[in-house]
């Protein structure tokens, strides 16, 4: 008799043992599928101080040594005392700024992860977009009589301001 079942010589204790086994070996194989992926991602998230992008401190830019001529170029820029890299690199606010953040990071670590990178660095046309829409939102005043008709709104701020925020002149 086993766990109080009669044993009736058809291998009923024996199926009952293996019924046991199986949901541990269920168990340890989901802990091992789920825990293996979650430790290095965790290990990844530390040692990569994934924790430093969720700040707005431009520092954060120094984690890729390739990035930091942007970074010295920014000190030296009269943007420096303005803006920070996310205020011009993202989106204002809302979820565009979190769904940009995470495609951004998600292409930068692959990059990065994988050295596919060109050096120097160039930004995409979706970030120039991004880029171009936080300088005229920040200098909407200013550049009010450039944008203010619907021919004009497609203009490229950094055609002629390539250096602004990442030089001694922007």
């Amino acid at each position: 008799m086993a766990h109080g079942w009669p044993d009736d010589g058809s291998g009923g204790a024996q199926r009952e043992s293996l019924i046991a086994v199986k949901p541990l070996g269920v168990t340890l194989a989901l802990t091992c599928l789920l825990g293996i992926p979650a430790g290095i991602g965790a290990f990844t998230f530390v040692y990569a101080k994934g924790y430093s992008y969720l700040s707005t401190d431009p520092r954060t830019c120094l984690n890729c040594h390739i990035m930091s001529q942007q970074y010295e170029a920014w000190l030296k820029s009269g943007h420096r005392h303005a803006a920070v890299c996310v205020e011009c690199h993202l989106p204002h606010g809302g979820l565009a700024k979190w769904v940009a953040k995470a495609d951004q990071g998600f292409r930068h670590s692959v990059a990065f992860t994988l050295q596919n990178f060109k050096e120097p660095i160039e930004i995409t046309p979706r970030d120039r977009r991004i880029v171009r829409a936080n300088c005229v939102r920040c200098h909407a005043d200013f550049v009010h009589a450039v944008t203010g008709t619907p021919a004009r709104r497609e203009l490229d701020c950094l055609h002629c301001h390539a250096g602004a925020g990442h030089g001694a002149g922007g």
